[in-house]
């Protein structure tokens, strides 16, 4: 689970991290600001001086949540010009995320708390799932303006490679009736789904 750490005075990332751990490991409804504020540990004065709410507090721990995303990928994309690389590099930190216990927990909570906090829902998806998409849509856009590739609609593709790293396994995952996948089932996930999308945009090893 990807928990930034920069930036952050340290009686505010003591809260960060408790009110995640609280809210991965209890039912989000049963966690107090009293209990954060012990979990930190600071006094409750300190807690409401970060933050306003609880409410806050959440959109807080998925906010650098998505943030760290989308800065990895970023930085990802503009390391190398490899494509296979670059694909792995995405792959791998999208499937450590939505697989890791963390990650399972934080989607079984929006999905929860997404009809009494529907800005909550809103606010991954501005700040997490749209740009990561769009900054793959944008170099795969690259990759046709490069004249080596010739895909139709980029944002069509971008959308079906991460459909390829979630799918039937991700839901089963999500419902308990399977356990997340191991080191080698990840792997051996992303290589086939790179692969299989390479396959689809026509790119042929050189």
């Amino acid at each position: 689970m990807i928990i930034p750490t920069e930036n952050f005075e340290p009686k505010r990332q003591a809260i960060l991290n408790a009110a995640t751990q609280l809210f991965l490991t209890n039912n989000y409804r049963s966690v107090s600001m009293d209990k954060i504020a012990q979990a930190a540990p600071v006094s409750k004065a300190t807690l409401y001086n970060h933050f306003d709410s609880k409410n806050d507090l959440l959109v807080a721990v998925i906010q650098g949540i998505c943030t760290s995303i989308v800065q990895t990928v970023t930085q990802t994309l503009s390391t190398t010009d490899d494509i296979k690389s670059n694909l792995r590099k995405i792959a791998s930190t999208l499937v450590d995320v939505i697989y890791s216990t963390g990650g399972l927990a934080i989607h079984r909570l929006l999905v929860a708390e997404s009809h009494e906090f529907p800005e909550l829902g809103q606010m991954v998806y501005d700040k997490g799932v749209r740009p990561t998409q769009e900054q793959f849509e944008t170099y795969l856009q690259q990759l046709n303006d490069s004249g080596h590739f010739s895909i139709p609609d980029p944002n069509f593709a971008a959308d079906a490679f991460f459909s390829l790293l979630e799918g039937k396994l991700h839901f089963r995952c999500l419902l308990g009736v399977q356990p997340p996948p191991n080191e080698r089932e990840k792997a051996q996930l992303i290589e086939s789904a790179i692969a299989f999308f390479l396959q689809g945009i026509g790119y042929e090893e050189r």
